[in-house]
Formats: C-alpha cells, sequence, structure tokens
C-alpha cells in the first residue's frame, strides 16, 4: 500500500507526522496523524489511540489537546484517524451530525452510506496493519481513547476488541448511542430502523453482556451543553456494575478541547500504567 508523508513537526522529543493512503475498506482517500516518539533505549514502542468527534478530522486533537508533551515522556505513539471516509464521491448530509465527520465509527449497512462507511473495519483491520508498520520496535501493546462521538468509538471498539486493548478512556463519550438523539438519528441512517441491529455498537449493551472488560476511565465536565440529553451516564453505569470503570464529574469544565487538554496528561497516565504491565 502506498502511503505519503504530507507533513512532519518536531514536537518534544519527537515528530507530529500527517499520512495519506487510499483505503480499499473505505473506497477514498483518507489522512491520519501520527506523534512518534524518539526511539527508546529502555523498552519497545506502545500505541495509544485517539478517536475525534463530531465534525472534526484528525489535525483537532493533534493541534488543540497539547498530548504531545505527555505522549513524549513516556515514550508512546499515539494515532488520530479521520472521523469519517472524504472525498467528492462519498456521501453526505447538511447537518453536521451525519455524513462526513460522523461516521459514528460503524460499519454501515444502508445506501447510499455502506458504499465508504465502513469504519469500524477499517479502524480494526486495514489502518492497524499501516500504522504498525510505522512504529519502530512496537512493542504490540495499544490502548483508546477519545472524545464525544469520538468517545462513544473507543468505548464501543475498546469493548468488542477487549483481547486487544490493554485499557480504555474517554471524555464525554456517548455512552448510550442507541437512546440519545444523536445515535438514533445516525443509527438509523446506517444502519436502519430495526433498532436490535444497532446494539452491537451500543457501549451498555456490549458491557452489559461482556465477561472480560479492559479498564476504563471516563472524564465528565459538569458544564458541557450536550451532557444531560446526549451523554447520559446512569444507564451505562448501571450496565457496568461489578467492572473496572472510573466515571469523574469535573465541576465546571464544559464539551471543549481545554477540558481535554486539562486531563489528557491523566489520561495517557492511566493508559501508561496498564500498557506497562508485565
Amino acid at each position: 500500500m502506498a502511503i505519503t508523508l504530507v507533513e512532519t513537526h518536531q514536537s518534544f522529543k519527537g515528530e507530529q507526522r500527517k499520512y495519506r493512503h487510499h483505503s480499499d475498506v473505505l473506497n477514498c482517500e483518507m489522512d491520519f496523524s501520527l506523534y512518534l516518539p524518539l526511539a527508546s533505549e529502555h523498552q519497545p514502542t506502545s500505541l495509544i489511540w485517539w478517536l475525534s468527534g463530531l465534525t472534526c478530522t484528525d489535525n483537532n486533537f493533534s493541534q488543540k489537546s497539547g498530548f504531545q508533551k505527555a505522549a513524549s515522556e513516556n515514550d508512546v505513539a499515539v494515532v488520530i484517524p479521520d472521523t469519517s471516509p472524504r472525498g467528492e464521491s462519498v456521501a453526505d448530509d447538511d447537518s453536521y451530525d451525519l455524513g462526513k465527520g460522523a461516521s459514528f465509527y460503524v460499519n454501515a449497512t444502508q445506501a447510499p452510506w455502506s458504499e465508504h462507511y465502513q469504519m469500524y473495519r477499517y479502524l480494526t483491520e486495514e489502518l492497524p496493519e499501516v500504522v504498525h508498520a510505522l512504529i519502530p520496535d512496537f512493542s504490540g501493546k495499544e490502548s483508546i481513547m477519545g472524545h464525544s462521538m469520538g468517545g462513544h468509538g473507543a468505548m464501543m471498539i475498546g469493548l468488542k476488541q477487549a483481547d486487544r486493548f490493554k485499557s480504555i478512556s474517554a471524555f464525554a463519550p456517548i455512552l448510550t448511542p442507541t437512546q440519545v438523539p444523536w445515535g438514533e438519528k445516525a443509527f438509523t441512517a446506517y444502519l436502519g430502523k430495526d433498532k436490535n441491529t444497532w446494539l452491537e455498537w451500543d457501549s451498555t449493551h456490549l458491557i452489559k453482556q461482556a465477561d472480560v472488560v479492559p479498564p476504563i476511565l471516563i472524564t465528565q465536565g459538569t458544564n458541557d451543553q450536550f451532557y444531560k440529553e446526549q451523554l447520559e451516564e446512569a444507564t451505562f453505569m448501571e450496565a457496568a456494575k461489578g467492572k473496572a470503570v472510573q466515571y469523574r464529574l469535573e465541576n465546571g469544565h464544559d464539551h471543549s478541547y481545554f477540558t481535554i487538554a486539562t486531563f489528557i496528561e491523566e489520561h495517557i497516565q492511566f493508559h501508561m500504567n496498564h500498557l506497562n504491565e508485565k
């Protein structure tokens, strides 16, 4: 597969890179960003995945969160995929919460979305092979985190692939997408009207059914304008009883990247504690 290095920037003791490649799964050109620390003399390099929220690209987290300092200090690589397929031939919608920038990280089954919107397969089958090959001395250890729609994606993918990820974390995640307006709209479009087909993409359903769950950390701001309607946690926390889930309400914090920047070091350290386990 041909991969093009689009740009690179030195950041702390590492490089923030942007790549472009053709995705066979999504049938379009895709960008992703990758932070690579300098090769460590002490241990192989592990990988954290970051999934972004509605309307974002791979640029938002790389340019606004300030994660690079913590990643450099911990000798960990961080990959940031785009949030959806892109290109003139890719189906889209006029609203911000459907179409480009709003894939919800599922495999769409309904036309016109199904031709390109196979994001779960892209993130679990195709892109890992590309990214792993770019990391010198890759340890084989991975964790996953995300924000809002990407928090839903990180939780859902982490729970569906619990044997792959050492830990999961999320900022303001959509925890029960089958029961909130954002999820209901997207799932109806991408998956059809049969709500039984939605459940495999719902973290609350997944954690309730799971025998093995990686350690989970969730940060939610009390001043988040979407909190009560879209990001309600009570249903998820009831389903997660007995599982290793830390849910932290942070007073005064909102849905923005200011909140992510405030707590990103804590999240990266949480992942490192599990990635470094023997």
